[in-house]
């Protein structure tokens, strides 16, 4: 299978496509094939390395330890192990992954990182909410403890944590002011 891969940390000039084996899935993941998968801060910290923490957190301090990256991705599930119950072949799904690895035709995931994508929505708009739509509902839930019929200002209303906060709150039931900058 064909993969963007990196050996090291550095511009985008790092990636290459190459072609590796093929991922088998363990016991509690899915195989999928990719149809879509999304840049975010994971990735731009990963693939440079910096800052420097990001290196800790991700894995590798000299050189990294994930090879590719794309850690929110949807696409088709192909195969499941033997502990998957959730999930079967051609399933259509999307989510996110510790190990990234959406730069790739094919990858394994934990199956509760993984959810059913709706039909009707695409897999590269899938593909795009994984990572931000979870910060944009800790944000709103968790510390802000938004309540329905509450107001709420979203500062960054254009970015992709700020779109998916906007939409969450009104699905809470809260009035919304949305702003963002005007550069």
């Amino acid at each position: 299978m064909k993969a963007i891969v990196r050996n090291s940390y550095g511009p985008p000039d790092v990636l290459k496509l190459q072609e590796i084996e093929k991922p088998i899935p363990k016991d509690n993941e899915i195989s999928m094939k990719v149809h879509a998968a999304s840049v975010n801060h994971a990735d731009s910290h990963g693939l440079r390395g910096t800052p420097f923490m990001a290196r800790i957190i991700l894995g590798g301090l000299i050189k990294p330890k994930v090879k590719i990256l794309g850690y929110d991705f949807a696409g088709q599930v192909e195969s499941v192990g033997r502990d998957v119950s959730e999930f079967q072949p051609k399933d259509e799904v999307f989510g996110t992954s510790k190990g990234a690895g959406g730069f790739a035709e094919y990858l394994c995931a934990p199956e509760d990182l993984i959810l059913i994508k709706p039909p009707s929505v695409s897999f590269e708009d899938a593909a795009s909410v994984p990572a931000v739509g979870v910060v944009a509902l800790q944000c709103l839930q968790q510390y802000g403890k938004l309540q329905s019929g509450q107001d709420v200002l979203i500062n960054g209303a254009s970015g992709g944590i700020g779109t998916n906060a906007v939409q969450i709150a009104k699905v809470l039931g809260a009035h919304v002011t949305g702003v963002c900058s005007t550069n």
